[in-house]
């Protein structure tokens, strides 16, 4: 009791301004009606992406009376600030809008795709990223993004694993926190702020069979301990709003789910911001069956503790009755548009309504050449090489033929959920690779899906006139993201089998992906020279793939995500449990699979570089760590290649024996370091009691005494082990409460 009393004063202590009444806002608040109020905690679409800058003439009268409190998918200078007018202009109290879309990985200039963006491992250009993005977005008239998504994903068919940072829950928050610090900068007020919304909460990673919108079953220690840290450390960070799920978590929809948002998100991590749904989720918990009709799911909503509802219409509609009947009471909602207005006035928009609306500043920032050699450095970063039996990189005076359905492609290189992007606008392979003086003969050879072979034989005949081959293949960026989930997860159409008459060639043969998940590519790793995964690479993917390919950078991409050899492997991931029977090839009655290995294609942390790094094994400075003190683990990394080059040396850590079973490895450091052809560093890693905690037997968080196994390792299936005693057992937070 006196730890928890300890942990809650310095919670209180620590809390922001923020928590305390805001004079403005209390006026404020007191002359509204209760429409006035709903109105806030209601959001509609503009039908930007049907019809360009234009607004239903509903929504403009609702905006009038006060009854819309943000509006999204509405962007540039000039439409936001006609829609601005309406609502400072026009309503009885000139409450400004707040304008939110989904700049997820870029506005205009379009970064990789997060998953990709992840493989940097480089928190710096991550932030950069959407800091970028941030100065885009705002001088585009834009005050909010949905971002950033911070779904931990294990299973590829899913296609919101796009979105995200990967598999693993701690890496997942250290990136959580680089984008919010990216999106929000230093202040909420400044004119190239962006506020932040931490998504989906909680669990949509989960979905069961990797369908999207699919039911999630978990525990609570699943729960807590692979799904909700992302999210905890994203609120630590100053996330200025966070959006439900469309998922239930054991049987309760996430946007009716009040242990989620009240107890856990408000009152366990002293959330400030406001709660918005995802699109048309409250009205969705009828469908679920959670909810009779509208009016329940708003109440149950609104009792939840959501603060805005997406696009449903069902808080404006039928809140207000509820209130009236006292199913919910008014201070629900008076709380509800408080944080709503604390955060409009947060932002600046009570001081200048117009902060975003200022189509000079637009001119000036978009697409900036500073921003473009932005999103070339972070997609050069983002790209692993899989696969290189010293086929890249290319040497300049070779003849390649360019073939593939992506060679010449600029729409789909910027990926799914580009934001105002334009492909047109985006460098294509050839592009990037002509604009170096490379000698190229093109052909496209099929289409990305569907069963047409006619273009093999003018791709077969290419390959021959040519001293490499170069195949630029994958998916569509509509293959990934939102309501794109996959039951396969090979090359879509006949792209393999172009790859085997090009093969057939017998020229050397490198593959270049373009994909929004892990493929499996147990024929493509067997059978091409070469493979390099680019993810969706942006505005300047064909650029950053020529720096790559041509050596000008030496890739350093790491995978967040594992690579199944087959589907039947799903879900796999790095740090997944022992059983009691463990793999034992000498032994049928052990847990393997008749046809295919246990272990991944590429595992996480997999990454290849046009030189060779070794690793020393680790050495601990003692034999053992207490409680209260530090344990250094070092190692010596070198090149010995021949080529300058960057490692990510990553740390990993075993528990052997817990109260409950622990996984096999679990990420807690990782340093990205530069070496030359022949320099060598020593790399130190720092480890505590609170590397060691996780959700005990009684669900209290810390750490047990016992054996401990660390790796510093180039992937999660690499490295030899050596071992520790933790001494004595701490605890670092009491039992997490029950729903």
């Amino acid at each position: 009791m006196k730890r928890l009393l300890v942990i809650l004063f310095f919670v209180v202590l620590a809390a922001p301004a923020l928590a305390r009444p805001d004079p403005d806002v209390e006026a404020l608040l007191g002359k509204m009606t209760l429409e006035e109020k709903l109105g806030q905690m209601n959001i509609f679409t503009s039908d930007w992406d049907q019809t360009g800058p234009t607004l239903r003439g509903q929504y403009q009268q609702d905006i009038r009376r006060g009854r819309v409190g943000a509006i999204f998918n509405a962007y540039t200078p000039e439409f936001t600030r006609k829609l601005q007018d309406l609502a400072v202009k026009e309503t009885r109290l000139g409450i400004p809008l707040l304008f939110g879309y989904d700049v997820i990985h870029g506005h205009r200039t379009i970064f990789p795709i997060p998953l990709g963006e992840a493989c940097t491992w480089d928190l710096g250009v991550i932030e950069k990223g959407a800091r970028v993005a941030a100065v885009e977005a705002s001088a585009d008239g834009l005050h909010w993004t949905f971002a950033p998504m911070v779904d931990v994903a294990r299973d590829p068919r899913w296609g919101r694993i796009a979105e995200g940072a990967g598999e693993d829950t701690w890496l997942g928050s250290q990136i959580a926190r680089a984008r919010v610090r990216g999106f929000q900068g230093n202040n909420l007020a400044a004119p190239d702020a962006l506020l932040a919304c931490v998504k989906h909460y909680a669990a949509y990673g989960a979905a069961q069979a990797g369908r999207d919108y699919h039911t999630v079953d978990i525990s609570m220690r699943e729960l807590w301990s692979t799904y909700l840290p992302p999210f905890q450390a994203a609120a630590e960070a100053g996330a200025a709003t966070c959006m439900t799920s469309f998922n239930e978590i054991d049987g309760v929809p996430s946007t009716g789910n009040g242990y989620l948002i009240n107890t856990v998100l408000r009152g366990l991590w002293g959330f400030k911001g406001f709660v918005v749904t995802d699109y048309t989720s409250i009205e969705e918990m009828i469908k679920h069956g959670f909810s009779k009709d509208a009016a329940e799911a708003g109440v149950q909503a609104a009792l939840a503790g959501v603060d805005m509802d997406m696009q449903s219409a069902i808080f404006l509609n039928d809140l207000g009755k509820a209130v009236q009947d006292r199913r919910v009471p008014l201070a629900v909602v008076d709380d509800a548009v408080r944080r709503i207005l604390r955060m409009k006035k947060l932002r600046g928009l009570f001081a200048n309504p117009y902060l975003c609306s200022d189509p000079a500043r637009a001119k000036r920032v978009l697409m900036s050449p500073e921003n473009r050699a932005a999103a070339r450095d972070a997609a050069k970063r983002s790209f692993v090489l899989l696969k290189n039996n010293g086929v890249l990189p290319l040497k300049p005076a070779l003849k390649v033929a360019l073939v593939g359905p992506l060679a010449e492609d600029r729409r789909n290189l910027i990926g799914n959920w580009s934001a105002a992007g334009d492909g047109n606008k985006a460098v294509s392979v050839r592009e990037g690779l002509s604009a170096r003086g490379l000698t190229l003969i093109v052909a496209k050879g099929c289409e990305i899906e569907g069963g047409d072979r006619g273009g093999f034989s003018a791709a077969v005949a290419t390959a021959k006139k040519a001293d490499v081959v170069v195949a630029v293949m994958g998916e569509a960026a509509a293959m990934s993201g939102e309501a794109a989930s996959r039951s396969r997860l090979d090359l879509p159409g006949v792209q393999r089998d172009l790859l085997a008459a090009l093969k057939a060639t017998g020229k050397p043969l490198a593959l270049i992906l373009m994909n929004g998940r892990p493929l499996v590519l147990d024929w493509e790793s067997e059978n091409c020279d070469a493979i390099l995964e680019t993810w969706f690479g942006g505005t300047e993917a064909g650029n950053a793939i020529a720096d790559v390919l041509l050596g000008d950078y030496n890739p350093a991409g790491r995978l967040v995500t594992t690579f199944p050899r087959a589907v039947g492997q799903v879900p796999i991931h790095y740090n997944m449990k022992n059983t009691g029977r463990p793999l034992d090839p000498t032994n049928k009655y052990t847990s393997k699979y008749l046809d295919v290995p246990n272990d991944p294609l590429y595992p996480f942390g997999f990454g290849l570089s046009y030189t060779t790094f070794q690793y020393t094994a680790p050495v601990l400075s003692a034999a053992s760590l207490d409680a209260r003190g530090a344990l250094r683990v070092t190692a010596t990394v070198r090149n010995i290649g021949k080529r300058d080059g960057e490692e990510v040396v990553q740390l990993y850590l075993c528990d052997r024996v817990g109260s409950v079973t622990r996984p096999v490895r679990e990420l807690r450091g990782f340093q990205k370091i530069p070496l030359k052809t022949g320099e060598q560093r020593t790399v130190s890693f720092t480890l505590t009691a609170k590397d060691l905690a996780f959700y005990r037997r009684d669900m209290s968080f810390g750490a047990e005494p016992g054996d401990f196994d660390v790796w510093i390792a180039p992937n999660a299936e690499a490295g030899v082990p050596a071992r520790f005693l933790l001494t004595e057992g701490v605890t670092l937070a009491p039992p997490v409460p029950k729903p």
